[in-house]
């Protein structure tokens, strides 16, 4: 390599920095990244303690990595350079064939024992049943399709563990399990399908007593087939086909209340908008919320009952709406008074504390349900 050569490619190398660098300068700064489904840092106000104590330089880097010209397009490269490789795992998840799965880590501090503890104790104040409705994730149900030798923690020994509360159990485990072999979860995204929140819901129903619902009973509505879910955020595997998402519970003669901004307003069971967002998730029930209620005045006198819910509870309780005359989803998340207190306040006749696994053992707001 002679030297005229050197400093020619040492030169293009510099002016490629130095263009990106222009860009960036230029380029007005993005406020959230839809491929990612997350807000991007912005520009960090200066100050000299911030330097001081290095809060300014961790914060610069994220700005500049956050806001870096292209960064879509570097992220699905950087994926595809790694699959190329021979690389399974990004960021997380799984590349298992056409599907994504997310790797479940084993919880920290010991927050899932701490969590079954906060439950016991919600269902010692609680005058109404309450049932642990624990679900499995895919990591779980499809564990044949993640690449050999991956790691992920062992969900359906926690089921075993949390048994031993000796509260009733909704078996999700042995509902999904028995329908492994359906396009029970998405591809790319971490929640169930309606298909498989539709079984999820025949689950409660049978450890509640109450009659099975029937696939017949129901004409699913396709809604989308451009859905890129978080697990496609996440991964920065972007060359999946998209997932299809459907609607199967129509609307008519249910009555839903939202308590999204802290007063009751009227709310909707499916909120269509989302559909042309990258959150298309949230289009059940409109996505997270402190508290919802829906009513089903065609069932009057069959019961109330309470889920303390995550987002898996969104495709579910409209399912729940075919046998109850009201569905209460409290999110311990957002909603700050105690549990047995607005069960009792409503006359709840079964309470389900329904949970992703995933999310029940990292979530440190179960601690609400002790008070």
């Amino acid at each position: 390599m002679t030297k005229a050569y050197s400093r020619f490619v040492t030169a293009l190398f510099c002016l490629f920095l130095g263009g990106l660098l222009v860009w960036h300068v230029l380029l007005p700064n993005r406020d959230r990244s839809e491929v990612e489904n997350r807000t991007l840092a912005q520009k960090p106000e200066f100050s000299w303690q911030a330097l001081k104590d290095g809060t300014y330089t961790a914060a610069v880097e994220e700005y500049v990595a956050d806001q870096f010209p292209l960064r879509d397009q570097w992220t699905g490269l950087k994926a595809r350079t790694e699959q190329l490789i021979g690389k399974h795992l990004f960021n997380g998840v799984y590349l298992c064939g056409d599907t994504l799965i997310s790797k479940v880590d084993a919880p920290a501090d010991g927050l899932d024992e701490k969590n079954l503890s906060y439950v016991a104790q919600l269902a010692e104040k609680t005058q109404a049943p309450v049932y642990l409705g624990l679900i499995p994730s895919a990591a779980e149900i499809w564990s044949d399709l993640l690449p050999d030798g991956a790691e992920s923690w062992d969900q359906a020994a926690f089921l075993d563990r949390a048994a031993e509360l000796g509260l009733p159990m909704v078996d999700f485990l042995g509902a999904l399990s028995a329908h492994a072999d359906e396009p029970i979860f998405y591809r790319t995204d971490h929640h169930w399908t309606t298909l498989g929140a539709f079984y999820g819901a025949n689950a409660v129903l049978e450890a509640v007593g109450k009659e099975p619902l029937s696939q017949d009973d129901f004409t699913p509505e396709t809604v989308t087939e451009d859905f890129n879910g978080t697990l496609y955020s996440t991964s920065g595997i972007h060359w999946l086909t998209p997932d299809t998402m459907e609607f199967w519970v129509e609307d008519t003669g249910l009555d839903i209340t939202t308590w999204r901004s802290g007063s009751p307003q009227p709310g909707t069971l499916y909120d269509r908008s989302y559909l042309e967002k990258k959150d298309k998730y949230s289009a059940f029930l409109g996505g997270n919320q402190p508290l919802c209620v829906i009513r089903n005045e065609a069932l009057a006198g069959q019961g109330k009952i309470l889920l303390i819910r995550d987002s898996y509870s969104d495709a579910l309780a409209p399912f729940l709406a075919q046998r109850f005359e009201e569905v209460h989803l409290l999110d311990a998340r957002y909603y700050r008074a105690p549990a047995s207190q607005y069960a009792a306040e409503n006359d709840i006749d079964a309470v389900v504390v329904l949970q992703s696994i995933p999310n029940f053992i990292t979530d440190r707001n179960m601690v609400l349900l002790s008070q």
